[in-house]
């Protein structure tokens, strides 16, 4: 269906090395990275925080899909996530992409939200796509 790309530059090695990061949209464009912006809280982004920004845009649009094929016509969704990365062996591994969302839906139960937000973290693309464990809280509001 769709095709995306983005591409990523790293001159210098390990460490010392300096990255950028750019898309296809053109959302990012140079965005600089490495082990800086990874693990010392530089500016500039990484690749878990892309992944953390992708798994929430994903969920929350599958969310308001499923929202909308159960007949709810209105709403706000706000969706957190935290992806962890791990020291494994030698190198590292994300073991944890945590969701916390919070919704405000007029007229829902707490149990059909509860299930609609199941099924959409479950069929999200990029649930799928990730191999680590996948949490989610969920709350409605008012």
């Amino acid at each position: 269906m769709t095709t995306n790309t983005a591409s990523a530059r790293y001159v210098g090695l390990g460490k010392d090395g300096k990255g950028s990061i750019t898309t296809r949209s053109g959302v990012l464009s140079d965005q600089p990275y490495g082990f800086g912006t990874r693990f010392e809280g530089q500016p500039g982004t990484n690749p878990e925080e892309l992944i953390a920004a992708a798994h929430a845009a994903c969920f929350t649009m599958a969310t308001s899909f499923a929202l909308a094929r159960a007949g709810h016509a209105e709403g706000t969704l706000d969706t957190q996530c935290t992806v962890t990365l791990d020291k494994d062996g030698d190198g590292f591994s994300v073991t944890k992409s945590a969701l916390t969302l919070t919704a405000s839906i007029p007229g829902i139960t707490p149990e059909d939200f509860a299930s609609i937000a199941d099924e959409a973290k479950a069929g999200c693309p990029i649930s799928k796509l990730l191999n680590c464990e996948i949490t989610l809280e969920k709350s409605l509001g008012d």
